[in-house]
């Protein structure tokens, strides 16, 4: 154990804006870890440039296999899903379970599910009527979105006239839960 900091792996899609703030995060101390490498399925995502930005090295892989091979190689002991929108193989999640955590843009377990992403989400939290909305770090298992929750933060919506309105207020939500789950996985992370 490294003084319970954790060597991060990042996996994302699109453009990184939770990426940064684990970024900016990192570079005020805010939790003891460190963020080791940055993956993407995608080349042309822009959290990729967010990362080399801050000279963290970066990696496009499409390939479950490939992925495993680099986890193991820069000896990863947490994966942070940041807008992946890849379904992870059941082999890294076995390799490292509770070892996974996932942020979602919802109140789990509502608005949880395949095709629950990005302003999906917020599409059906707005059609809904709903009056809150929020934000979810779970762990990830093989059900999609059913894995432990870490924490959640809502925040009142009933003030929003668009889906893109409450994606707004709910992205500031998840930028600090993210980054306040670091600190608890640091707590309780065990070899």
């Amino acid at each position: 154990m490294r003084n319970n900091s954790l060597r991060i792996a990042v996996l994302v899609s699109g453009s990184g804006s939770n990426l940064q703030a684990l970024i900016d995060a990192q570079k005020q101390d805010y939790f003891l870890s460190e963020i080791k490498i940055v993956i993407s399925n995608k080349a042309d995502s822009f959290a990729l440039k967010r990362a080399e930005d801050a000279g963290i090295k970066t990696y496009v892989i499409k390939d479950n296999k490939d992925l495993r091979k680099l986890l193991i190689e820069n000896d990863i002991d947490l994966i942070v899903l940041a807008g992946y929108l890849k379904i992870v193989s059941e082999e890294i999640l076995e390799e490292y379970e509770n070892r996974i955590i996932n942020i979602h843009p919802s109140l789990l377990p509502k608005y949880g599910g395949r095709g629950m992403y990005g302003i999906n989400v917020h599409r059906a939290v707005f059609e809904s009527g709903d009056k809150e909305s929020g934000a979810t770090v779970h762990k990830v298992t093989n059900v999609i979105d059913g894995g432990e929750i870490i924490m959640q933060n809502k925040t009142d919506i009933s003030d929003c006239k668009s889906a893109e309105e409450i994606q707004k207020k709910v992205l500031k939500i998840e930028h600090q839960i993210l980054k306040n789950a670091i600190k608890i996985m640091e707590s309780n992370y065990k070899i």
